[in-house]
């Protein structure tokens, strides 16, 4: 079972900044359709951001302008930069990759089964908090 490998993450205060990284390295389809996903206990998983094969990005609403989704296929990396956290973003935050682009996208009837049939990482908690 291929797993990509998070880091980053960790505590932070309002208006604060983190960066996620999640290596791809194990799975070398990752680059077509990469993303990132957050949950909060008792609540479903949501999308963040998504990125393509062609550096196409897509973000969920709240945190367009604020969330930066990046990859850099020469180290196998994808990342999530989160400026003006708000402790509402609090949540474990997972990455996920899936070896096409057809379909890649993080909202629709689709969007579901087509992240469920991709490789996901271990998770990463972040926390917004005074």
């Amino acid at each position: 079972q291929v797993k990509l490998a998070q880091s980053g993450g960790g505590s932070v205060e309002p208006g604060g900044s983190l960066k996620l990284s999640c290596d791809t390295s194990a799975y070398t389809r990752a680059r077509y359709c990469m993303g990132w996903f957050r949950q909060i206990p008792g609540k479903e998983r949501e999308g963040v951001a998504r990125i393509d094969g062609d550096g196409i990005t897509e973000y969920e609403d709240s945190v367009k302008g604020r969330f930066t989704i990046s990859a850099d296929n020469e180290k196998n990396t994808l990342y999530l930069q989160m400026n003006n956290l708000n402790p509402e973003d609090s949540a474990v935050y997972y990455c996920a990759a899936v070896g096409t682009r057809v379909g890649c996208t993080l909202k629709g009837p689709r969007a579901r089964v087509f992240w469920a049939n991709g490789y996901w990482g271990q998770g990463s908690q972040v926390t917004v908090s005074s």
